[in-house]
């Protein structure tokens, strides 16, 4: 039904085995259809590029966090899943390096989107998660990430930390579109693991590059 809905074949969809790791796959002609109508002969890939265009490719969510890069240079797409350990391990920054290594693509270039995830009042986290986020990030933007509340808990802001990997990546920020939907803020719209208590479905993102005319 998606691949009908937005005009794809099931079969030139490829998706990823994700595992919260940094992991990126470039995709070929050759991994048409592996998890849609071929089985996967890949693990641990959090995210996947390609320069190939009809192939469609699929990530999933469910409150973490959807990063989308086009290359409109070089002609090259990726798509990546970014939970707090990817982001904290700069899932951003990786798929960038891997689409520079294969593509050639500058990040000066590129156009990246940031879909929507759980938003920093939802996303309580244990300080164990925040000491990764201030060795990973300068102490001048950990207000921008998170903060402390009363019960020793904190609540962190993974939208903004993608933001900033894409920055520190070399993305201008004029070309980085962040949405401000929440799907633990949504869930009549959007699946959430934490809304739903782990009872949920998943969000998928796609992305393709179009076919030229000839």
């Amino acid at each position: 039904r998606i691949a009908a809905a937005i005009g794809v074949k099931p079969e030139h969809m490829v998706c990823t085995h994700q595992t919260h790791t940094t992991n990126v796959r470039i995709v070929t002609r050759e991994d048409a259809g592996k998890g849609v109508t071929r089985e996967k002969d890949y693990t641990d890939v959090d995210g996947l590029i390609t320069n190939v265009p009809g192939i469609c490719l699929v990530t999933f969510y469910a409150d973490c966090v959807p990063l989308l890069l086009v290359d409109p240079v070089h002609r090259a797409v990726g798509c990546s899943h970014s939970g707090w350990r990817g982001t904290v391990e700069n899932m951003g920054g990786a798929t960038l390096r891997a689409m520079a290594k294969a593509y050639g693509t500058d990040p000066a270039d590129v156009r990246a989107a940031i879909g929507p995830s759980i938003c920093q009042d939802c996303y309580e986290v244990s300080r164990d998660v925040i000491s990764r986020f201030q060795e990973a990030y300068e102490e001048k933007d950990w207000p921008l990430l998170f903060y402390e509340k009363e019960n020793g808990k904190y609540q962190l802001n993974l939208q903004q930390a993608c933001r900033l990997n894409f920055i520190r990546a070399g993305v201008p920020e004029g070309q980085i579109s962040m949405t401000d939907l929440c799907t633990c803020c949504n869930p009549e719209l959007l699946f959430s693991h934490r809304a739903s208590g782990g009872k949920r479905g998943n969000l998928a993102a796609v992305l393709m590059l179009k076919q030229t005319e000839t």
